[in-house]
């Protein structure tokens, strides 16, 4: 008899997209720079989509500047899995999946460069997770619980939790209500002296492209303490996303 295969443990964040397609009435009552942001981000009649998968290339700090290329599966409310390759020879995962962050990293598949996991390591991806919702911004819409202010026409805030971490993306927009940069408050050990606490992270964008009727900050730069004077050595990923695919009905009900 054969085996069966056991699902990938990404699988678990498929999820189909909700009932409807994007309209402006999504947005009523929200602040105007809000439904500025949105409006231009998602286009009338695009799925509401919850998950997407996506591709991405560009130069990750570990120790030096490597090159790397990447596979994600992604689900802002509810977890990730970050596949990729450096220098070509490092490869492994980052993920937050039911509640539990993991990073696994080998170099040539054999000698383990990078390992990580607990409940500070949890917190830590479950920020990440929340923060790369600007990838999708469907999921950013009200009706997934995401809570919108704005402090100036050209600063907004989104709040909402992932699993029973806080997340609050602060946002400056551009002159079109696109995301210039973003700041946020991420638990973690940047100077990995083995004292976790809460750090500021973000970074700021550089490119933008339109995927199947949603328009993305496809460009930019990350790290710890952006807008600080630490920020030059925080900054740690450069990346290009170069393909982003909002997962249809179908395939979150196969599993595909």
């Amino acid at each position: 008899m054969r085996a069966l295969r056991r699902p990938k443990p990404e699988t678990r964040l498929l999820q189909p997209p909700e009932q409807g397609r994007f309209g402006l009435a999504e947005l009523e009552g929200l602040p105007e720079p809000v439904r500025r942001h949105l409006g231009q981000a998602i286009a009338p009649g695009t799925p509401l989509a919850s998950c997407a998968r996506l591709r991405m290339r560009g130069r990750i700090k570990v120790g030096r500047w490597l090159p790397f290329r990447a596979h994600q599966v992604l689900n802002p409310h509810h977890g990730f899995v970050w596949a990729a390759r450096a220098g070509g020879v490092i490869a492994g995962s980052d993920r937050y999946l039911d509640g539990t962050g993991a990073q696994d990293w080998k170099l040539l598949g054999l000698l383990t460069v990078a390992h990580a996991q607990g409940p500070d390591t949890s917190r830590s991806a479950a920020g990440r997770v929340g923060a790369e919702a600007i990838w999708l911004p469907t999921a950013l819409l009200p009706r997934f619980g995401v809570r919108w202010s704005a402090g100036s026409s050209n600063q907004v805030t989104a709040g909402f939790r992932v699993g029973n971490t806080p997340v609050e993306l602060r946002l400056r927009l551009d002159e079109a209500g696109r995301i210039a940069s973003l700041v946020f408050d991420r638990w973690g050990d940047p100077d990995s002296d083995g004292t976790f606490g809460w750090h500021r992270f973000g970074g700021e964008f550089t490119g933008y492209r339109s995927f199947q009727g949603l328009t993305i900050p496809s460009e930019g730069r990350l790290g710890c303490f952006y807008g600080s004077d630490r920020w030059p050595g925080g900054e740690f990923f450069r990346y290009q996303i170069t393909h982003l695919q909002p997962v249809p009905r179908s395939a979150a009900q196969t599993g595909r």
